[in-house]
């Protein structure tokens, strides 16, 4: 058992100076994908996504603004919202 112990820490010892990779998402990328899908909503007339994706939309949305400064985020929430109650009263 000690011979495993010692083989755990000297494998952590070897990796010890490395970063761990980011676990929080680019800003600048979920940002561009929340303006995409508002953009989407934004040009329609009636409601462009079938209703599996709108769901979808509405999931993910509000979770992917999470990463965004709060109030944009709360901005960006309140403008997809009023765009998808536009369409759904079309």
């Amino acid at each position: 058992m000690s011979s495993q112990t010692d083989m755990f820490e000297t494998q952590t010892e070897m990796f010890a100076d490395q970063a761990l990779p980011a676990d929080k998402p680019d800003p600048g990328k979920v940002r561009a994908r929340l303006h995409l899908i508002l953009g989407e909503a934004r040009a329609a007339t009636t409601m462009p996504w079938r209703p599996v994706k709108l769901t979808l939309y509405k999931t993910i949305f509000p979770q992917m603004s999470s990463w965004l400064p709060e109030d944009e985020a709360r901005q960006l929430c309140f403008e997809f919202e009023t765009e998808i109650a536009r369409l759904e009263a079309a």
